[in-house]
C-alpha cells in the first residue's frame, strides 16, 4: 500500500483513533516507561517520526526538550497542534522528512513503520539515519512476529517484524542495536521495541 493511501486511511478514522488511543493515559505503562527512559538518555533535538495525534511528541517535550512531530495524516497533525500547542507538529512523508541532515539527537518511530511493505523499509531506515547526528539514538516500536508477514490491522494492512530482522535492516545504514525487548499483553498482539545507535562513520 502506498504511503498516501495509508495517510488517507488514518485521516478517515482520525477522530475515532484520537478518542480511543490519543492520550498517554490510554497507553501501556511499560510503553511510557520505555519512551521516557529513552528520552532522558538522549541529547539534543528529538524527532517523533510518525507522530500520530501527538501524545508521544508531548511526552518527548517534557523538561523543555525541543521536539518536532512529523506525520502524513493531516487530521492527526491538526489534532496535535490543537491539543499540544507547545510542540511543533508538521505534515510530512517519512521517506522525505522535512528535517535537516544530522540535526536531531534522537528519533522515535513508535509503530510508525508497521504499514511499510518490507521492500520499502530500507529507504525509510536510510532517511531516519540521514536526520540523526552521529551517535544519535533510534527507538522503534513494532509488532513482533514472522518478519514481513502482513496482517489485518484495524486501519490498514500492517507487517510483523523481529528484532533480529530489523537489526539486519539497520546495519547497512550505520546503526548498531543496543537493546531489544518483546512482550505479550493480554488481548493484544505481541509487540517489540528496539533501540539502536548511529555509528560515527555512516
Amino acid at each position: 500500500m502506498l504511503r498516501a493511501e495509508v495517510a488517507t486511511a488514518y485521516d478517515a478514522r482520525a477522530e475515532e483513533y484520537v478518542e480511543r488511543l490519543g492520550s498517554v493515559e490510554q497507553m501501556a505503562a511499560q510503553d511510557l516507561a520505555t519512551i521516557t527512559a529513552w528520552r532522558d538518555a538522549t541529547t539534543g533535538r528529538l524527532l517523533d517520526a510518525g507522530s500520530g495525534p501527538g501524545h508521544w511528541t508531548d511526552v518527548l517535550s517534557a523538561g523543555g526538550r525541543e521536539v518536532v512531530g512529523v506525520d502524513a495524516s493531516v487530521r492527526f497533525v491538526a489534532s496535535a497542534r490543537c491539543r499540544f500547542p507547545h510542540v511543533s507538529a508538521v505534515v510530512g512523508d517519512l521517506a522525505a522528512l522535512p528535517v535537516r541532515t544530522g540535526s536531531v539527537g534522537g528519533v522515535l518511530a513508535w509503530f510508525s513503520l508497521i504499514h511499510t511493505p518490507p521492500s520499502g523499509l530500507p529507504a525509510l531506515v536510510g532517511e531516519l539515519a540521514r536526520v540523526l547526528e552521529p551517535g544519535g539514538s533510534l527507538l522503534l516500536g513494532f509488532f513482533d512476529g514472522e518478519p514481513g508477514r502482513p496482517f489485518d490491522h484495524a486501519v490498514t494492512t500492517a507487517h510483523h517484524w523481529s528484532a533480529d530482522a530489523l537489526g539486519e535492516l539497520l546495519g547497512p545504514h550505520g546503526f548498531v542495536v543496543v537493546r531489544a525487548g518483546a512482550r505479550q499483553d493480554p488481548d493484544h498482539r505481541r509487540q517489540g521495541d528496539l533501540e539502536a545507535r548511529l555509528g560515527p562513520g555512516r
